[in-house]
């Protein structure tokens, strides 16, 4: 009887009015308590009738705050894990892009100014033997045009076309259609000049040397300005790769407050200061959030590895290189020419002093210390470079003294004083520290390709399983509230 007036009090005080009689004041009339009845039943119609109205008052219970803690927790670590993945994993085909396109492509672009140059260079010495130049000579220029023809369809890869272009791929396509248009025209007038040398005809030289003008003035540049493009594609992506990925670490922070608010929220209503589900998503997060500190740092410093012993170290070796091949460009034209050297002497001096200026730098660089498959090349071009400008100073002389033959010998000879020689040893001394640049650059970010592309997939599953089980440890609490 007693739990019969309780469940009729209920109904009655249902909406927070009472409809029975306070003690000590008169019964109600019977039309009141059925005005009242009629009105709770329809506040309980428009309840049920209205679910915007249903949702909102289960939102104020317990059970409801315990739902829409446990639908916001999913969907937080679901969109966690997602963004989380996102970014590593684009951060890892940004590393795999580097080493299989744009540093492939800067390499082509610095292969084909060599080649440029070394067949330019052969070119002279050949004109500068006089009558039928030597095989080896030969060989040493048709050997570098096949390699620049090479070289150039390589550096072209992935170039844009149409019209939508950007000033730097606008840029490097007019460089390509200037290289593809001009080498062809530099070559006839190579074969033009080695035919009128070998039948003797003075205006040999006349062709030789607008080769060169057209091989100084407009194909290099243009070789070379290509390879800027394509070193700055390797450089600036790294810039952003060497910062820590700082939006993930925040999103994994947040998630882990929320758990931590969570499960005091659920102590304080159910007095139960464990929860299973919310232990393990902690514990996962937890995990989680160390991998990819500890996977991240070591991406980050392998990274900025490949920046400071690689890339950086591999655009100055690039650059000495190409100043090489200036340098003894010039130096066989102005014996061509058979004239004062002027500019071209001057041009000669000022790129051996840039190529020693940054020997010295590389050489001085403290991170560089330890490093001597990149130190021992560059000491032995230092060494190499005073033989050569030594050597180039004796040719001066004898220029000078009007003793052509033997400044010819001293250009185009084997001899230990010898422009050719020096030039030879400087030249394989610089490909040397290139290779091991070119080689610690794409072991280090081949390295953070692994751990990032790794991480990615594993912070994923991390935050599928927290959500999971935050899922798991909010159910049962839920269900206890039927």
């Amino acid at each position: 009887m007693a739990g019969q007036v309780y469940r009729v009090r209920s109904a009655l005080t249902h909406a927070g009015r009472s409809v029975l009689p306070e003690r000590g004041s008169a019964n109600p009339t019977l039309r009141q308590v059925i005005a009242d009845r009629r009105e709770i039943s329809a506040i309980t119609r428009e309840r049920v009738s209205s679910p915007l109205l249903t949702l909102r008052f289960y939102a104020t219970t317990t059970p409801g705050k315990l739902l829409m803690i446990m639908i916001t927790m999913t969907l937080a670590c679901g969109l966690t894990g997602f963004y989380s993945s996102a970014s590593l994993n684009n951060r890892s085909q940004t590393l795999e892009a580097l080493v299989s396109r744009a540093e492939p492509q800067a390499e082509a672009a610095e292969v084909l100014y060599s080649s440029l140059s070394v067949a330019d260079a052969a070119a002279n010495s050949a004109f500068i033997s006089g009558g039928r130049e030597s095989p080896e000579l030969r060989s040493e220029y048709t050997d570098s045009i096949a390699t620049a023809a090479t070289a150039l369809v390589a550096a072209a890869d992935g170039v844009a076309n149409g019209d939508d272009l950007t000033d730097s791929q606008r840029a490097a396509r007019n460089d390509l259609n200037t290289l593809s248009t001009s080498i062809p025209v530099y070559t006839g007038l190579i074969e033009t000049a080695r035919t009128n040398n070998r039948l003797a005809n003075p205006v040999g030289s006349a062709y030789l040397s607008e080769a060169s003008t057209l091989m100084l003035g407009t194909i290099l540049p243009a070789a070379q300005r290509l390879y800027e493009d394509r070193s700055a594609a390797i450089s600036d992506p790294q810039r952003t790769l060497t910062v820590p990925p700082w939006g993930v670490y925040v999103a994994l922070l947040i998630i882990i407050l929320m758990l931590l608010a969570t499960g005091r929220y659920l102590a304080r209503r159910t007095r139960r200061h464990f929860n299973l589900g919310l232990i393990g998503a902690l514990a996962a997060l937890g995990i989680g959030t160390v991998w990819l500190l500890v996977s991240g740092l070591l991406s980050v410093a392998a990274a900025n590895t490949a920046k400071t012993a690689g890339a950086e170290p591999l655009h100055t070796l690039t650059t000495m290189r190409i100043l090489t091949q200036q340098a003894r460009s010039a130096e066989t034209l102005s014996l061509v020419r058979r004239t004062d050297p002027g500019e071209l002497d001057v041009g000669f001096v000022q790129d051996l002093e840039q190529i020693s200026a940054d020997a010295d730098r590389l050489a001085n660089d403290p991170s560089h210390a330890e490093n001597p498959g990149l130190t021992q090349p560059i000491s032995d071009a230092q060494a190499a470079l005073e033989r050569w400008r030594g050597a180039h100073e004796e040719v001066g002389r004898r220029l000078a003294g009007g003793d052509f033959t033997a400044a010819r010998a001293l250009t185009i000879g084997n001899g230990k004083i010898s422009t050719a020689t020096g030039y030879n040893e400087v030249n394989d001394a610089l490909v040397k520290a290139i290779a091991d640049a070119r080689t610690t650059f794409r072991d280090n970010i081949s390295t953070a390709q692994t751990l990032l592309g790794y991480t990615g997939t594993g912070i994923g599953l991390v935050c599928v399983l927290a959500a999971f089980a935050v899922i798991f440890g909010l159910i049962p609490r839920i269900r206890e509230y039927r």
